[in-house]
């Protein structure tokens, strides 16, 4: 008798210490070992990323980020694909396995007139001929449709590769065709709204009228 209650007083103090090495149970079932990153963390570790770049720090880029996913999303623009390539990369090495969704726009940094050189207006005369539009010899006319052409593109509600943009003599001429008769005023509007342009001649075609005229 006295050999069984001493196997069971053995027993009993064996699992008493147990019970006392053992981790005390956590609150409400969650674990503090290895605590998860928080969204706002992921962010700023994105964040801390584009910062280390002077370019990236200066874009115009947005941020969202769930981290019980590992998954981020960037918006906004940066004026070269490069730069663009770079946000990507450096965002992916804030965390391993980011999934990454790159909803960056790539919008080239309109130069103000002054800053608007021969060179830019050869380059830009190159472009308009390959399109088949017409440009006057000034820097000015190069420089007016430059600007159009790049607020077209930027605006959804115009469809740009639709348009021909030609630009004498500081006067805009809208040629082509477009879906509606909303995309033909606001393609005039873009025109009529940028800086150095004295009138706007709209010959744009809606719909079937387009059709009609091919």
């Amino acid at each position: 008798m006295r050999k069984i209650f001493l196997a069971s007083f053995v027993v009993m103090a064996f699992g008493l210490i147990l019970m006392a090495c053992a981790p005390a149970e956590p609150i409400n079932g969650t674990s503090n070992s290895g605590s998860k990153m928080t969204d706002s963390e992921l962010e700023n570790k994105i964040k801390a990323k584009f910062d280390s770049d002077a370019q990236l720090k200066a874009a115009d880029l947005n941020i969202s980020a769930d981290a019980e996913k590992n998954e981020a999303t960037i918006s906004g623009s940066v004026p070269t694909q490069s730069l663009r390539m770079k946000a990507v990369n450096l965002a992916k090495e804030a965390s391993s396995g980011l999934i990454l969704t790159d909803k960056i726009e790539v919008r080239p940094r309109e130069l103000t007139r002054a800053e608007y050189t021969e060179e830019n207006a050869r380059a830009e005369r190159e472009k308009a001929r390959g399109s088949g539009e017409k440009l006057g010899d000034s820097l000015d006319d190069a420089w007016i449709h430059t600007k159009i052409v790049a607020k077209l593109i930027g605006n959804s509600d115009t469809p740009e590769r639709k348009i021909n943009v030609d630009v004498v003599n500081n006067v805009v001429t809208l040629r082509g065709a477009v879906d509606t008769a909303e995309q033909r005023t606001e393609a005039e509007r873009v025109a009529k709204d940028t800086e150095g342009v004295t009138r706007v001649v709209n010959q744009l075609k809606v719909g079937a009228a387009s059709k009609a005229a091919r």
